[in-house]
């Protein structure tokens, strides 16, 4: 595990630490199964999460990205990204890997900022989380929902505030009867496009993904295309 810093918390312009929960590789994206076998849904599990942490440690408003995952692989390819990565060691599920990981962070800085972001956001954009954040910081709780309007993608806490996750299923409506605040920054297409399906994947396609998700549909393209005969002619 990566020992969090405790020097003081930065100012309101990289206040945030996030915290984003990546189950292994080879249990994720099990929803694109109709169309894609095991080996590629890890690679593109990945990729998303890679251009996720990537964007947002691009993102003005945050100060750290803490990943909790038991997936070495992807543990490594994340920190090399600059996130922090802590084992699972609840190991029950997504919210108590959400719930570790807030700890985390709290146990270094007890007033930090945290927000939760699902690991499968390929097109995030910086400029777009950093919209949704300076929202989130008018209100103690306050949640984002995803772009089928029944998830979530971001759910924020702040400085003080009891961080509790309720993702799964239809956590939007469990996360407004928890009493967080749904909020709506504006056109932020990337924060709330996750991808489970295979027709969540052509609509983050559609807005452009990173460039590890851009890299990985590329490979799998060229992997499933005829090769032409090298044999020589009869």
């Amino acid at each position: 595990m990566t020992r969090m810093r405790t020097e003081p918390d930065a100012g309101p312009a990289a206040s945030w630490s996030l915290v984003v929960p990546l189950k292994p590789l080879v249990l994720a994206k099990s929803r694109l199964a109709p169309a894609l076998d095991g080996a590629a849904r890890a690679r593109l599990a990945l990729a998303f999460a890679q251009d996720t942490v990537a964007a947002a440690l691009a993102c003005a408003a945050v100060r750290d990205v803490v990943v909790v995952t038991d997936d070495t692989r992807a543990g490594a390819a994340l920190a090399a990204l600059g996130a922090r990565v802590t084992e699972d060691t609840p190991a029950a599920g997504l919210n108590a890997a959400l719930s570790h990981g807030a700890r985390t962070v709290r146990a270094a800085r007890p007033r930090a900022a945290l927000a939760a972001l699902n690991a499968d956001l390929p097109a995030l954009r910086p400029a777009e989380l950093e919209r949704v954040l300076a929202a989130a910081a008018a209100h103690p709780r306050s949640f984002l929902a995803d772009a089928a309007g029944i998830g979530t993608t971001l759910l924020a806490a702040a400085p003080g505030a009891p961080f509790t996750p309720r993702f799964g299923g239809p956590s939007r409506a469990r996360h407004a009867a928890a009493g967080a605040v749904e909020l709506a920054p504006g056109a932020v297409p990337g924060v709330r496009r996750d991808v489970d399906t295979p027709a969540d994947l052509r609509a983050a396609r559609e807005l452009g993904p990173g460039p590890h998700t851009s890299a990985a549909l590329a490979a799998l393209r060229e992997a499933a295309a005829p090769r032409a005969s090298t044999a020589p002619p009869g």
